[in-house]
């Protein structure tokens, strides 16, 4: 067991999917921690840890309020905006919130010698690779603003690091993230989600009347994209792991958070079947505009320099735990 008993950790965007299973696996390593959220997406009832603060990161001067009261030895930076089709109509909200509130927080951190700092990053910054599996050292092409935005925020990271040697960083760049830890109640609360095990999970149960796939002439076995899935357990402890790394010394690191093996869309969906016995009603759309036929992980270095074993890297384990949460919403 990892204890992190007497240090005093901020996490922002806490109250979020995945910000909320990571602080009930934080809450057991005995640290004090603080969430800082608008609660604009996230939800009270999701924190199972810590104390909350309600401050948006946008605004320097609460967030310099929270670090001036705080003396943190570490920040855990979820808080942002994700949806993807999103960015692209609005592209300015994804630059405030992700790269404008990101350089307040890490203008903080330094402020307040704040030295450990973990952010939450994206396959999006690779945008399309052209062998569709990636490692850390592959060229950063995002297609659309949120993979921007989050590319901004991993170089600003990396310059003020050559700026201040004492403040080391984690950036943690995650595949798609799935899976719910139910039994806790804890799962994507998200409106409009565009995940596609979601979706699929809330057409087994009733929340949606049908779904789409986008596209079944993509260059992969059956037609339709290829992509790594990561149950959000795993990807919480990621960042306990990477946490611990930084607090025994470790350099500053990007590393991806996958499983280094990819599902298609039929594949999934197919799985979404067997392992819920419900048929879904899906139908055929065109394509959308930046979708890559592969995104895979290669994650070796988070394996080396982390010793992360992944405990739930099984696509029905990850689809049954979801469809349990969406059972619970609204089944």
């Amino acid at each position: 067991m990892i204890s992190f008993k007497g240090k005093n950790i901020l996490v922002t965007g806490g109250a979020g999917y995945i910000g909320s299973h990571v602080l009930k696996q934080l809450g057991e390593t005995g640290a004090s921690i603080t969430i800082v959220d608008n609660l604009s997406t996230g939800r009270k009832q999701s924190l199972l840890a810590g104390r909350l603060v309600v401050a948006d990161c946008r605004n320097a001067r609460q967030i310099d309020s929270v670090f001036k009261q705080g003396k943190f030895d570490a920040v855990i930076h979820f808080a942002g905006s994700i949806q993807v089709a999103e960015s692209v109509v609005d592209p300015l909200k994804y630059y405030e919130n992700n790269t404008c509130g990101s350089l307040n927080i890490i203008q903080a951190a330094i402020d307040y010698e704040v030295d450990h700092f973990i952010f939450s990053s994206t396959v999006a910054v690779y945008g399309i690779p052209e062998e569709g599996a990636c490692t850390e050292s592959a060229p950063l092409a995002p297609i659309n603003p949120y993979g921007e935005s989050k590319k901004m925020t991993e170089d600003v990271l990396r310059d003020v690091t050559a700026a201040h040697p004492d403040f080391r960083y984690v950036a943690l760049r995650y595949f798609n993230v799935a899976g719910a830890d139910y039994e806790a109640k804890l799962g994507q609360y998200i409106k409009n989600a565009t995940h596609l095990i979601k979706i699929a999970c809330q057409v087994a149960t009733g929340q949606r009347e049908g779904m789409s796939i986008f596209g079944d002439d993509y260059d992969t076995p059956d037609g339709t994209c290829i992509r790594d899935y990561i149950h959000v357990l795993d990807l919480a402890h990621a960042h306990i792991l990477a946490l611990k790394y930084l607090f025994d010394g470790g350099e500053s690191e990007v590393m991806n958070c996958g499983y280094s093996q990819g599902y298609s869309v039929k594949e999934v969906l197919d799985t979404v079947q067997e392992v819920t016995g419900k048929t879904l009603n899906v139908s055929m759309a065109e394509r959308r505009d930046g979708d890559p036929p592969m995104l895979i992980a290669k994650a070796d270095k988070i394996k080396e320099k982390l010793g992360w074993v992944p405990q739930h890297n099984n696509l029905k384990e990850i689809i049954r735990s979801a469809y349990e949460f969406e059972r619970g919403l609204g089944a």
